[in-house]
């Protein structure tokens, strides 16, 4: 979520990576008094993100600078298309300047890339989600990026839910435990409140999970005949996750299998930041 706290923090410790000791060119060259206002202008279409990270860079740079939006966060453009604008002392412009394009560009990639996944699964009922595969530090921005795009998000850490993955099985198994028996160990120790995934590998490994009491099982990796029998043993029993193997290729068909959920870590790790670049007018 994009606290104002959140903001702060994170823009601003990328601000004072960038200029630890002051933009050394800008405080030498430029009359301290001069001002200028730039656009933010789309070099490609794609799907726009990171306004407020944008407008928090130069606000935190100097307070006097002001920023208007033209587009908002989920907002298709073109190129061509000014997105937004900055006005205000010419230095502080040129001092937020890389940081606020850095953000702006990658958050809009992912809301980018994630349109393109939920348009791929359009007329089904599966959702398109994130995962923990995020730049570090930088969570808060990748996830609200994959909103604006159309998708949903996975559990933000890992203290918001319980998710039983391959690691966690294996040491399960080789303690000698039953896997139902840990797992309604777990619920019965768990506030109510509390989700509980597990992931399977195997068709066989289903009827213990849901034995269990897992509210999801994500199958992972399975193809695409496994996938329809996966959904059709689980019967709604529980929700149904796919994971592994999913691009803009195949998240199509893994979609039409029936899951509910498609987890796509490329969302976050793999996205191209979007040719957006901020055009100045000397005033």
């Amino acid at each position: 979520m994009l606290t104002a706290a959140t903001l702060t923090r994170v823009v601003g410790a990328a601000l004072e990576e960038d200029a630890p000791w002051g933009d050394l060119t800008s405080t030498t060259l430029l009359p301290a008094d001069a001002t200028a206002t730039a656009d933010l202008v789309a070099r490609e279409s794609g799907v726009f993100s990171g306004g407020e990270v944008f407008a928090a860079a130069f606000a935190l740079t100097d307070a006097s600078i002001t920023v208007d939006q033209h587009v908002g966060d989920g907002d298709h453009f073109v190129p061509g298309d000014v997105l937004a604008s900055v006005s205000g002392p010419a230095r502080g412009i040129l001092t937020a300047e890389r940081v606020a394009l850095n953000f702006v560009q990658r958050m809009s990639g992912i809301a980018t890339l994630t349109a393109a996944y939920v348009a791929a699964v359009e007329g089904t009922q599966a959702r398109i989600v994130d995962t923990r595969k995020t730049t570090p530090g930088l969570r808060a921005f990748e996830r609200h990026a994959v909103l604006s795009g159309g998708g949903r998000n996975h559990r933000y850490s890992l203290s918001d839910a319980v998710m039983a993955k391959d690691n966690h099985l294996a040491v399960i198994a080789r303690s000698g435990a039953d896997l139902a028996t840990a797992l309604r160990d777990a619920l019965s120790r768990l506030p109510h409140t509390v989700h509980v995934v597990v992931e399977v590998d195997r068709l066989d490994q289903i009827p213990s999970v849901l034995d269990g009491g897992a509210h999801t099982v994500l199958l992972d990796n399975f193809s695409l005949e496994d996938l329809r029998a996966g959904v059709a043993l689980i019967g709604g029993r529980a929700t149904t996750e796919a994971s592994g193997g999913v691009d803009l290729d195949t998240v199509g068909d893994i979609a039409r299998t029936g899951v509910d959920v498609i987890s796509v870590g490329a969302l976050t790790h793999s996205a191209r930041a979007l040719d957006l670049g901020l055009d100045m007018r000397i005033s």
